[in-house]
């Protein structure tokens, strides 16, 4: 299973759009992970439109958007814990792996979050945690970029996307 993995498009408080390139990898994933701050209904809608399944959860800039705080998805045999990661940049890491810890099943379990806008693959106290950063290159990132992962039979193999 091909996964994309975007979050904090920031569309229109800080883009326009969704790189095309982005566009192109998120509709040739069989699912789509998308981190928080969709920023508005037109983003949110336009992966709904591409994706051929959608987990998403709300950003502090998502209001009134209807959607989770946390989502838990399994996908090739691995679940996804999928939150923002709202908050302070103090102690991130430790905030988003306890809350993959609350959610998380049996199993293997990766956490998912955004709100830094930084690229990251980490492990913090025993959780992997994945950030694609920002899918539109919103400020503070200095780049565009994504994630896309492969799962199979509960292995996952993570590769960036960064413009």
């Amino acid at each position: 299973m091909n996964v994309a993995i975007i979050s904090d498009t920031h569309i229109p408080s800080r883009a326009n759009r969704i790189p095309t390139w982005v566009r192109e990898r998120v509709r040739s994933a069989d699912h789509v992970i998308h981190a928080g701050d969709f920023d508005s209904r037109d983003p949110l809608a336009t992966i709904e439109d591409l994706a051929a399944g959608l987990t998403a959860v709300s950003g502090n800039m998502d209001r009134g958007l209807g959607l989770p705080s946390v989502a838990t998805v399994d996908l090739g045999g691995v679940e996804f814990v999928v939150t923002h990661g709202t908050g302070s940049k103090t102690g991130y890491e430790q905030r988003v792996a306890r809350t993959v810890r609350d959610h998380a099943s049996e199993g293997p379990t990766v956490g998912v979050s955004g709100h830094t806008h930084e690229l990251q693959d980490t492990t913090v106290e025993g959780v992997r945690l994945l950030n694609p950063g920002s899918a539109t290159g919103a400020a503070p990132a200095t780049s565009t970029s994504m994630l896309t992962a492969r799962v199979t039979d509960g292995e996952l193999t993570v590769e960036v996307h960064e413009r």
